[in-house]
């Protein structure tokens, strides 16, 4: 048996990612059990938090609103409970696309340009400021929840529409369409590391909910592909964004490169997906950690803030 005390695998909830959050946690607490650690689930959807007080730490599988927001974070150094991943402010400042792109503006990292859109935005205006194609995006969703394409004029409306649906926050940023990549981070302090850069590929027009959760034919490349010294670039920039928001433990940057090679951070995810499709645990295995080990050495980084 490990040293770890009674462990509260949370996942399920009540997001809209709730389907991919009970893939992520299904599969890690299998991981923590296989290695003898006495690991329980726990849905916060349909079982009240204050029977997390019989437990000695948590590994948050949450994704989404309530689990990777700050929230149930802040319930747990409440109970006094360790949890993996990010603390109240990173988390928190990591769900929110807009005002983590202003966080690594201030600090000179180079973000897509953008802007937030409401119902009384001059839809036409920020098409020709952007120019196509545009993502338009709920500010607090991941998952690629409510994202849209815009690739023709006067059509920026509808796709506010749909993530007006998710989140009255929406942000459209403009298309950056050199490639998509993505850095995974695990450690805390001097030893936080990023782990191997992914390329990814979606047969699909872009990066959306089916490529990354149902289908098989997306395409994850590692090695990425990139020349060595912009590999160590991005790496080095990906530890700075994340270390900027205050993260801790293990997380995700992502981002895009556009046709000059110029590279430009995204988002940054604070409580990772762990499914069979998840990039975290691709990374982890190219560098030589598998499955098991990374849940445990996530686990071994549980802290209170």
């Amino acid at each position: 048996m490990s040293d770890f005390g009674k462990v509260a695998v949370l996942f399920g909830g009540s997001s809209a990612e709730r389907e991919v959050s009970l893939n992520s946690g299904s599969r890690v607490l299998a991981a923590l059990l296989c290695q003898g650690i006495d690991a329980h689930a726990f849905d916060p959807a349909e079982q009240p938090l204050a029977a997390l007080k019989s437990y000695d730490r948590a590994f948050i599988a949450l994704h989404g609103r309530h689990g990777e927001d700050g929230t149930i974070q802040g319930a747990l150094e409440l109970m006094h409970i360790p949890y993996t991943g990010s603390g109240v402010m990173a988390s928190a400042l990591g769900m929110d696309k807009f005002r983590t792109k202003l966080l690594w503006q201030a600090a000179g990292l180079p973000v897509p340009e953008y802007a937030l859109l409401t119902a009384d935005s001059d839809f036409a205006d920020v098409e020709e400021e952007l120019g196509l194609p545009i993502f338009v995006k709920p500010v607090h969703e991941g998952s690629s929840i409510g994202i849209s394409k815009v690739v023709e004029r006067d059509t920026l409306h509808l796709a506010y529409a749909t993530a007006a649906r998710f989140d009255p926050l929406v942000i459209a940023e403009k298309g950056v369409m050199g490639g998509e990549y993505t850095v995974g981070i695990v450690g805390s302090g001097v030893d936080m590391i990023a782990l191997p850069t992914i390329k990814i590929e979606p047969a699909t027009e872009f990066y959306d909910y089916e490529a990354k959760y149902n289908r098989d034919d997306t395409r994850y490349l590692c090695p990425c592909g990139l020349a060595d010294a912009k590999d160590a670039e991005i790496r080095k920039g990906a530890l700075e964004a994340f270390r900027i928001i205050g993260g801790r433990g293990w997380g995700r940057v992502d981002f895009l490169l556009d046709e000059e090679g110029n590279h430009y951070f995204l988002e940054v995810n604070t409580s990772p997906g762990m499914t069979d499709h998840s990039l975290v645990p691709m990374a982890a295995r190219a560098a030589g950690m598998d499955y098991p080990t990374l849940v445990r050495r996530v686990l071994e980084l549980a802290a209170n803030d």
